[in-house]
């Protein structure tokens, strides 16, 4: 299995800055051992053409040019630098090629990426380019270009925070269902609204979290039928998160995982994943939780080997 990695493209972020920059390379870490035969890609940056798919030229050119302004900066959560530019557009990147490889293999990761707060004019939740917004943009521009329709695409986001930014970005696209089961008093606290948004109460534990994963995806399967899948594999509904306020396991996000690969594999769907969110106490359970992701989708793919072809989709990624 393909795994995108960005991680060696570090912000230089003030001391004590809450962001866990050291979560990305301790998680390639810990994949790789987790999965030996894990092959690493160093993912391309998106050009300013794919940033466009998603965002507004203002927007892009003030992140690039480095104009954006304080306000704009604190709202991001990240100061300025060229490091920020680089590794946002390679986490654009690796969404993009794990789109492209899933198309082709079944199941593709982006060792980073699930930057679902970014608007199309502004970022927001240190989220500066929305990934998985250029990556929808992306396939359904690739498969009209080949003549053929957009393809359907099922955002499964698991992070703890609603993807206010996919929602918002995508809300017109009939050929996206945005799906989020989030916290619902935790940030941000102005919801968009997304295709399915569930909100679970502070304290939500795994028996309540998984029976309402559950019935999502049961509802997404009714309203919709999807021939790819991003899935936002989130670490942050762990109970020992600082920003989380829920209370699953190591052991419920298992599950939660494999629910999300048995509906997909069920259904011969391909899925691209990215990690999302994740701010540990101990920043090292964080990155154990995001390799458990990796690991468990390494063991689905074999599935896809003998899958029948996906016709209809295309991945403008390369």
């Amino acid at each position: 299995m393909k795994a995108f990695y960005s991680d060696e493209y570090v912000l230089p972020l003030p001391e004590g800055h809450r962001f866990p920059m050291r979560k990305y390379r301790l998680t390639r870490d810990l994949a790789l051992a987790r999965v030996p035969t894990l092959e690493l890609v160093r993912p391309r940056p998106a050009s300013r053409d794919e940033l466009l798919l998603a965002h507004t030229a203002a927007y892009v050119d003030a992140v690039c040019d480095g104009t954006l302004s304080a306000r704009e900066q604190r709202e991001i959560g990240f100061p300025w630098s060229e490091a920020m530019v680089e590794r946002s557009r390679r986490s654009v990147g690796a969404t993009l090629g794990a789109a492209r490889v899933a198309v082709d293999e079944g199941i593709a990761v982006n060792l980073a990426g699930g930057t679902h707060h970014a608007y199309a004019d502004r970022g927001s939740g240190f989220c500066v380019f929305n990934d998985v917004a250029v990556a929808c943009r992306s396939m359904a521009r690739a498969s009209i270009a080949d003549g053929r329709v957009a393809p359907s695409i099922a955002v499964i986001d698991l992070d703890v925070h609603q993807g206010n930014g996919n929602a918002s970005i995508l809300a017109d696209d009939p050929h996206v269902f945005t799906l989020s089961l989030h916290g619902e008093k935790n940030f941000p606290f102005r919801k968009e609204a997304g295709s399915l948004d569930v909100g679970l109460p502070d304290g939500c534990g795994d028996d309540d979290y998984l029976a309402a994963l559950d019935d999502a995806l049961d509802t997404l399967v009714r309203r919709f039928e999807p021939d790819f899948v991003f899935y936002l594999a989130g670490a942050d509904p762990y109970a020992g998160d600082r920003l989380g306020r829920l209370a699953l396991t190591i052991e419920g996000l298992a599950a939660r995982d494999r629910r999300v690969f048995d509906f997909a594999a069920a259904r011969r769907l391909p899925v691209a994943m990215a990690m999302a969110g994740g701010y540990g106490r101990v920043i090292e359970e964080t990155a154990a939780i995001h390799a458990q992701s990796v690991a468990i989708a390494a063991g689905y793919i074999a599935r896809y080997a003998t899958s029948p072809e996906r016709g209809g989709i295309v991945a403008d990624a390369a």
